[in-house]
């Protein structure tokens, strides 16, 4: 390798695990002596960190990657990888469709790049490896943390479900849970070096501690994080047939976790739900969300809704239109249903034409955002902390800033020049939007933060490489106690 560092860029698609992966990339990338590429240069390494979840998924990659051949041809010494979901579903396809790619790497082997490329670059020619099962669990790799404030920490890889419309389990695997010490530990390091807010990561987070035979698992890891000292706490994604009350109860009772909740409804109708092999019918998901409100009434709950499943009718339509409508979500992504090979709904009879489904599709989105936007409206004169945050506001500048409230909502505040990225401000809500809240009156109070700092100074925390992560053999010691605990 030359005397000067090699560039690189991860450009992610898809869902929260990916995004957490590819800091995963960078990290491998940074301690294999590779670094960042300046915004306005080009890389010398391209990763593809893909999704398989969705129709357009395919298009866009190999589109990406077409418009990337004539920048290649200019630059002889580029390298391109793809890995993720669709490398692990296309595998060797990928470079049939496009040669010049170099490296394809899957869900199983993300240590393995570095390696890969190196050999690439050796061999002159392209390097497909892919593994059936886990070859390492994830959060054993190095890191390089997007943010100094907010960090991902997975739990567990891999789910058990066999839900018809997905092909997630085929490409990701059976569920493995981390061991609950090394959750916390990787906590630790974090807050140690100022991360306010962690997300525990996991394809479905509430069944975790099954691997290990632990039932109440994912409720005492509850209480065990949010006994670490971080300041906020979330999860995503839950399942409905797994969500137990002592998972409502630990959120109650933990000062830290914070009062939202992503609940997948995926759709209204008791037979849809049958069809997608959801255990789960409306009265308990409607159930779910009345315990939650009983002990936490202030609670933002999102969801997930497909649109247009196989065999549904007017009628199916019409119980989701009901269940959204009691529901009375904080906010939805609603997507129009496109079969994905390999699942089982992508062969069933009955696929609904694709102009019915964007009919009913327009006509769900326009309720949702009746209903996100009472909700926002509710919040007018109510004070809220607001952790700053960076990115997430398209018009922020020298007049505006924003941040998330405890419940998630995004909130748009007046600029105050002493404050950070990272940083907790108190504000009261004077306005509403459909989507976001508005507190253009003076700060309430303003709490600088380690997290601050280290933006302002363009530090990034990061997790090397440790040996944190794979389940071991027999049981795990039990979490430390914790005040909430007793």
């Amino acid at each position: 390798m030359s005397a000067t560092p090699r560039t690189y860029q991860v450009r992610t698609y898809g869902c929260q695990m990916n995004v957490h992966d590819s800091e995963r990339i960078s990290g491998l990338l940074d301690e294999a002596g590779w670094v960042p590429a300046p915004q306005d240069g080009t890389p010398d390494l391209v990763v593809f960190n893909t999704c398989a979840v969705r129709e357009n998924a395919d298009n866009k990659l190999y589109g990406n990657l077409g418009h990337l051949k004539p920048v290649k041809d200019r630059n002889p010494g580029m390298q391109i990888a793809v890995g993720g979901c669709l490398a692990q579903k296309d595998q060797g396809l990928i470079v049939e469709k496009a040669p010049y790619v170099d490296v394809v790497f899957g869900t199983h082997n993300v240590g393995s790049l570095p390696v890969l490329l190196e050999r690439a670059r050796v061999e002159q020619e392209a390097q497909v490896e892919l593994l059936e099962s886990l070859e390492v669990f994830p959060s054993t790799l190095p890191a390089r943390r997007e943010s100094t404030y907010s960090a991902w920490v997975s739990i567990s890889v891999g789910c058990d479900n066999t839900c018809t419309f997905c092909i997630v389990p085929s490409l990701r695997g059976k569920e493995q849970d981390r061991r609950p010490a090394d959750i916390l530990r990787e906590v630790e390091v974090l807050v140690e070096q100022g991360v306010l807010e962690v997300t525990l990561l996991g394809q479905n987070v509430n069944s975790y501690g099954r691997s290990f035979g632990e039932r109440d698992a994912f409720g005492m890891l509850l209480r065990a994080v949010g006994g670490s000292g971080v300041e906020r706490v979330r999860f995503t994604s839950p399942h409905p047939r797994d969500f137990t009350d002592d998972v409502i109860v630990a959120m109650a009772e933990t000062p830290a976790v914070c009062p939202s909740l992503h609940m997948p409804l995926q759709s209204g109708s008791d037979a849809v739900l049958r069809a997608m092999r959801r255990s789960y019918r409306s009265d308990r998901f409607l159930g779910i969300l009345d315990r939650v409100r009983a002990h936490l009434p202030d609670a933002a709950i999102t969801t997930d809704i497909i649109v247009g499943f196989p065999g549904e009718t007017d009628a199916d339509f019409e119980d989701t239109l009901r269940v959204v409508e009691a529901s009375r979500f904080a906010g939805a992504f609603t997507f129009q249903y496109s079969p994905r090979p390999g699942t089982p709904a992508a062969t069933m009879p009955d696929q609904v034409p694709p102009e019915v489904v964007a009919e009913r599709y327009q006509r769900l989105v326009e309720l949702q955002d009746r209903i996100t936007h009472e909700g926002m409206q509710s919040q007018v004169g109510r004070t809220v902390e607001v952790l700053l945050s960076q990115g997430e506001g398209r018009k922020d500048g020298a007049a505006r800033m924003t941040g998330r409230a405890r419940d998630n909502r995004l909130v748009h505040l007046t600029r105050d020049p002493a404050c950070r990225p990272g940083d907790v401000v108190s504000v009261e809500v004077t306005g509403a939007a459909p989507h976001y809240l508005l507190a253009e009156g003076p700060l309430l109070s303003h709490r600088r933060t380690r997290a601050g700092d280290a933006f302002e100074a363009g530090e990034r925390p990061s997790t090397p490489r440790v040996t944190l992560g794979m389940p071991g053999i027999g049981v795990p010691a039990p979490l430390p106690a914790v005040p909430s605990c007793s």
